[in-house]
């Protein structure tokens, strides 16, 4: 196996061994790779991390997506531009080679016009009947997504539930994400927005609770307004039949796993 990469101890070897399918977030990967001198040593390294993930987490399958273009966000930000702050320089030839090279045999990853690779990984997550793990370093998958989850990042392992996942969804609403431009409440940061959900009356829905701080701070009309673009923009497409209503049909090839042997990652 090239790469060096670490095999996990025993302990942690028992604890995932039943996983058996990999959703991968693979736009991190890209980026992870983009830096490198030649385009043999991007593809070398894009395999050496892709391999550690399935190593890690033990998994017999994996699916892997990227974003393709603009996502239909775009199209909801009103109150400002979805993703604003972000420098938008070219990016090195590597990037867009690797992202050809990526969505070819043997590796396969998917994309689909309209969403994000995070949208992608939860629908797959939400429609495959059975045992799945998240793979992303992004904290909106990490927090919003219930289920097992590997930080390929960190190489560390987490669990969310869904208590935990619809609970960041309404903070998220309230405070925005400031990583992809989106304003929530503004003034409002994560210590109160968990104040306000932590200490939510229990006869109050989460709808209710937030709703009721957007129309304090915008009024009605306004506050009804930014409140359901904020909700639109911040909570990740995990329901296929929405989805479709976004973007269209999808096709049934885009749930199905690949199938990982000895050779896969390496018949190059």
């Amino acid at each position: 196996m090239k790469g060096g990469i670490n095999v996990p101890p025993f302990y942690l070897t028992f604890k995932i061994y039943y996983m058996k399918i990999a959703l991968i977030d693979a736009d991190s990967l890209l980026y992870f790779e983009m830096g490198k001198d030649t385009l043999e040593e991007a593809i070398e390294g894009l395999h050496n991390r892709i391999e550690e993930i399935l190593v890690q987490t033990g998994c017999e399958k994996y699916i892997g997506y990227l974003t393709r273009g603009k996502c239909f966000r775009y199209d909801i930000a009103k109150s400002k531009p979805y993703k604003h702050n972000r420098k938008h320089g070219t990016k090195p030839p590597i990037y867009y080679a690797l992202d050809a090279y990526i969505q070819q045999p043997p590796l396969n990853f998917k994309s689909f016009a309209g969403l994000e690779a995070d949208d992608l990984v939860g629908m797959a997550r939400h429609k495959l009947d059975e045992d799945c793990i998240i793979c992303s370093p992004d904290k909106d998958v990490l927090c919003q997504l219930p289920g097992k989850h590997y930080n390929y990042q960190k190489a560390e392992f987490h669990e969310t539930s869904d208590e935990e996942a619809v609970a960041f969804l309404w903070k998220q609403v309230l405070m925005g994400d400031s990583t992809d431009g989106i304003p929530g409440i503004p003034g409002l940061g994560p210590k109160t927005a968990d104040a306000i959900i932590d200490n939510m009356p229990s006869q109050l829905s989460y709808h209710q609770v937030v709703l009721s701080q957007y129309l304090a701070k915008f009024r009605l009309d306004e506050g009804v307004s930014r409140f359901y673009e904020t909700f639109k923009l911040v909570r990740m497409h995990t329901d296929i039949d929405i989805a479709v209503a976004d973007v269209g049909e999808l096709p049934e090839d885009l749930f199905s796993p690949e199938l990982v042997d000895d050779e896969l990652l390496w018949k190059v």
